[in-house]
């Protein structure tokens, strides 16, 4: 518990500040996150049936986050992810070269990895730039109340759990600990509209419900690929919390759907 603890207070710390102190090191930190989280899934479904063509991968990701970045920072067109084209067609090239007994697992591996693993991290940094230029809020607040979610099902899940919330998939959740998510979400959401004015309290609280439900389904759904690996974290790179992609789980679904809910309240 203690090192868990160690490694998250300094995690959280290095990952705001990456957020707060520029639009380059916030574009570093999607860039590597994108990257480490990509492979950390393809080392994780890797079995002696399936292997994903990981380089391959990886080519195809930085194609697709490098004119993304480049877009906000420097407003190049987005007319060069058209480069991933060519990688994309790649990756089923390569497996003509490959001698495995399952090519087209191992072509479905490695783009659903980005899928999974990274795509929603494109929509986690697009947040920053909602209003037409850089501001850490929007991905500040979505950590802190994703975080805040987490640390309120914890803490209720081990004082007042009693109902399994999915037991098949994760034995030790709670509808309490769910609950508790939900609460502690929506008290940082209140607490973070007294101080950033780009919401109303209204749009903030309900951006926390989104946050703290889907990021339990996103929770959920890693610990379902876990557990049909037979496999406890997708990483050790965090002492007492696992991979990083064991740690920005609740993002995966999360990111997608706020950055969805922002756009929809901005067009009306």
């Amino acid at each position: 518990m203690k090192t868990r603890a160690i490694t998250g207070f300094f995690f959280v710390v290095v990952v705001l500040a990456l957020v707060l102190i520029s639009s380059s090191t916030f574009a570093l930190f999607f860039t590597i996150i994108t990257a480490v989280c990509s492979a950390e899934f393809y080392k994780l479904v890797s079995t002696d049936q399936i292997k994903p063509q990981i380089i391959t991968g990886l080519l195809l990701l930085f194609s697709i986050t490098l004119p993304i970045t480049g877009h906000f920072l420097y407003g190049t067109s987005l007319s060069n992810l058209l480069f991933c084209v060519p990688f994309a067609v790649l990756i089923v090239v390569a497996e003509l070269y490959r001698k495995h007994a399952n090519p087209f697992h191992n072509i479905a591996y490695t783009i659903f990895g980005l899928i999974y693993a990274a795509v929603p991290f494109c929509f986690f940094y697009a947040m920053a730039y909602r209003d037409g230029q850089y501001s850490g809020h929007y991905p500040l607040s979505f950590l802190v109340m994703l975080w805040s979610s987490d640390t309120g099902a914890y803490l209720f899940g081990i004082s007042l759990g009693k109902n399994r919330l999915f037991e098949r998939h994760s034995p030790k959740k709670s509808w309490e600990g769910f609950a508790g998510g939900i609460i502690c979400s929506m008290l940082a959401a209140f607490i973070l509209s007294i101080y950033f004015k780009e919401l109303p309290l209204f749009h903030w609280l309900t951006v926390s419900i989104i946050i703290a439900v889907a990021g339990t389904l996103g929770d959920l759904s890693e610990s379902m690929l876990k557990r049909s690996l037979s496999t406890k974290d997708s990483g050790s790179f965090l002492p007492g919390h696992g991979g990083f992609l064991d740690r920005f789980d609740g993002l995966l679904l999360a990111a997608p759907l706020v950055f969805f809910y922002l756009h929809l309240i901005s067009a009306f």
